[in-house]
């Protein structure tokens, strides 16, 4: 069934009226009609509804079924130095198919990026639509938050927001002995612990200084293996590999 998430709540009626770009792929591209099923994600529940009406607004109404959830159960936030190209796009839309709570870019000391003020706001627009279809598309109860970019220094004041936080440090990478990944996950996973703030640098990786601010702020090193990842791999790596030890 098509999955569509919807910011406001059903009425007393369990009843919901759809509008807008969701309703027009209602009705002109699935051709849906009066009968038919869908899911409406509210509040984070996905509801099994059916439809009453059809015409340029949607009428559902809950058939009292929902689906379960399929959310990781720790929250996983991804900030990321912003990258080239469309980067930022693949780690958005493959992020959120993987299980990705929010998404944080910031200017790191290496970004070759320059984020445009100007057109700042219809990029974040663009992303933020990117990880909704991704999550229509994964079957999520959650679309994945996209923050407008932030500086290294707010990064910084947001680490004890989060239970614990890790950076991924290619100089970790290149020593003999490393700091296993999955053994730092089985203490997350022990303790019984709620969120996660995973921090990847752009091109050129995480600078010294940045690492030692991080690691001052009470951040811990990961290391994702002897290979050096691509800046749009390593947050999806990391992702699998939360996925396979909670899920």
């Amino acid at each position: 069934m098509q999955r569509y998430f919807l910011d406001e709540p059903f009425n007393q009626e369990k009843e919901i009226t759809i509008t807008g770009e969701n309703a027009r792929h209602i009705s002109k591209v699935m051709r849906m009609t009066t009968g038919d099923r869908i899911v409406v994600v509210s509040n984070n529940i996905a509801y099994i509804c059916e439809i009453l009406s059809v015409g340029q607004e949607i009428v559902v109404k809950q058939t009292g079924e929902t689906i379960p959830s399929s959310e990781m159960p720790i929250q996983v936030h991804i900030a990321c130095g912003l990258p080239k190209g469309d980067k930022l796009e693949f780690i958005a839309q493959k992020g959120t198919e993987l299980g990705m709570y929010a998404l944080i870019p910031f200017s790191a000391e290496r970004s070759i990026v320059k984020w445009d003020e100007k057109k700042g706001e219809k990029k974040t627009e663009r992303l933020q639509k990117i990880a909704q279809e991704a999550a229509e598309q994964s079957h999520r109860n959650h679309v994945p938050t996209i923050s407008n970019p932030i500086s290294f220094k707010q990064l910084i004041r947001t680490l004890s927001n989060y239970d614990v936080v890790f950076i991924a440090d290619e100089e970790d990478a290149k020593k003999e002995v490393r700091t296993r990944f999955a053994d730092k996950l089985k203490k997350v996973y022990d303790n019984e612990l709620k969120s996660i703030l995973l921090i990847f640098g752009p091109e050129g990786g995480i600078s010294r200084n940045e690492a030692q601010s991080l690691l001052d702020a009470g951040a811990e090193t990961m290391s994702l293996g002897p290979r050096i990842l691509r800046a749009e791999t390593a947050p999806l790596y990391a992702l699998s590999a939360i996925s396979y030890e909670f899920e």
